[in-house]
């Protein structure tokens, strides 16, 4: 994997842009109005004392000595007396004292603070540069119209902006490096929890679930494991149920399989008589029907399970439905000594598919003979928007009830083989047309299948496939 892809590295350049934005909105907010108050400062200092020079200039004779003293007083660099001359239509400054006692003030005969101070009769204030080096300026005229001007060196002002700003720099340098490093420190724990995410992951791939995936991080990684794990329990579970299936599958298979093998051998046998021929023929018969049922059921399952089977919603009405299930195993229910009736008359119509749900009363009448003693009344009742199918055989404990519904079970105890996927498709049925098996029942006191359905609108009047 390439490192500068990785999970470290894009954190860590996340903190270091993070940082370094940070670093460059203190340098613009911080450093240019450090410098400009700085300089204001001084400025106002100069201010300050030009105001107080020009006051005292009301009453004194300016000349060498106060413009010496007044420097001093404002802890200026320089400070120059200048007298504006007009010539030509142009001001130009002449120096009548200067501090620095130079024997030339040119370099100031043109001072534009200075100039600007002559021409408005105000105090003015600005930056000048003068031989490369940067200067505060503060200019007042006096009431003859001559000009005080004190200059003070920004020199010392300038050289703490830049240690300030040469401090930051490296301040922000050292904690961009913290960062990165923070950023590499923290990302290779969290990438070290996202491989054994990923390990996990692989594993469970593999089909190997029986290692949990643990992670003690109560943060979105924490629950992301936790996910994980819930994922692998139902993978686990349900590759069991898949192991389960096979398996039980493969046995219904072969029960049938080998009975009717033997049974072909001894037919063989060309001593046997017609009635034990007879009888083995009728065996055979049966175990013929028990494989057709448990590959047609075995196909549901399937197309169930796919989501292949299509349900057409039509008006059905339960009273009809429940008298052509008695008519149609009235001999089933006469050979195993079933009483079986149907109580029709309060039958509602419901919004279902017809075969289907013809289909699911098949399989709760079948489930009620078969594992009910002969002699046990089997009632079909239609009440409503529910068809029910009663017995007064001995009765489901409640703690198998559900699992009456799971896929090849057999209850302990039961008289009768079947296949066990009756009940499991009847309830996949029901629940796919929007409805729902209930059951009741108490030991020695009977049990009761009962198939809700939603009841049909009074509009409905056409099938519509769903």
């Amino acid at each position: 994997m390439n490192p500068f892809r990785s999970v470290g590295a894009r954190l860590s350049l996340a903190l270091a842009v993070v940082v370094a934005s940070a670093l460059a909105v203190v340098w613009v907010a911080l450093v240019p109005t450090l410098q400009r108050r700085l300089v204001d400062g001084r400025l106002n200092l100069l201010a300050q004392s030009a105001r107080q020079t020009e006051e005292l200039a009301g009453g004194a004779a300016v000349d060498q000595d106060f413009i010496d003293d007044a420097a001093r007083t404002a802890d200026a660099t320089r400070a120059v007396y200048l007298q504006p001359i007009t010539a030509e239509g142009a001001m130009t400054l002449l120096a009548l004292a200067d501090s620095r006692r130079t024997a030339s003030s040119q370099d100031v005969s043109s001072d534009p603070v200075a100039l600007r101070a002559a021409a408005t009769m105000t105090l003015r204030r600005g930056e000048v540069t003068r031989n490369g080096e940067h200067f505060a300026e503060v200019a007042i005229p006096d009431r003859s119209g001559n000009v005080f001007l004190f200059t003070a060196s920004l020199h010392a002002t300038l050289v703490n902006v830049d240690l300030v700003r040469s401090r930051l720099l490296w301040a922000g340098l050292v904690a961009l490096g913290l960062a990165v490093l923070a950023g590499w420190a923290a990302s290779s724990v969290f990438a070290r929890r996202i491989r054994r995410l990923e390990r996990a992951a692989d594993r469970i791939a593999a089909g190997d679930f029986g290692q949990a995936v643990v992670d003690s991080g109560g943060d979105e990684l924490g629950e992301l494991a936790t996910a994980f794990d819930r994922m692998r329990l139902q993978l686990a579970q349900l590759d069991d149920a898949r192991r389960a299936f096979i398996a039980n599958a493969s046995h219904e298979l072969r029960t049938p399989l080998f009975s009717l093998g033997g049974f072909l051998e001894l037919l063989r046998d060309e001593d046997l008589d017609e009635p034990t021929r007879a009888e083995f023929l009728g065996t055979m018969s049966e175990q013929v029907q028990r494989l057709s049922k448990l590959a047609t059921d075995l196909l549901d399952l399937s197309r169930l399970d796919a989501g292949g089977i299509r349900f057409e919603r039509e008006p059905v009405p339960l009273g009809e439905l429940a008298r052509e299930l008695v008519d149609e195993f009235t001999a089933l229910a006469l050979r195993s000594a079933h009483p079986l009736e149907a109580e029709a008359g309060q039958g509602g119509v419901v919004l279902a598919d017809r075969e289907r749900v013809l289909q699911i009363g098949r399989a709760l009448v079948d489930n009620a003979l078969r594992h009910t003693p002969g002699g046990t009344r089997v009632r079909i009742v239609a009440r409503g928007a529910t068809l029910a199918v009663e017995d007064d055989g001995p009765g489901i404990p409640a703690e198998q009830w559900e699992q009456v519904f799971a896929r090849f079970t057999r209850l302990d105890g039961s008289r009768a083989s079947g296949t066990g996927l009756g009940l499991a498709i009847a309830r996949e049925l029901a629940e796919r047309m929007g409805g729902e098996i209930r059951l009741a029942s108490e030991r020695g006191r009977g049990t009761a299948f009962t198939l809700v359905l939603p009841a049909v609108a009074a509009e409905s009047e056409h099938a519509v496939p769903v």
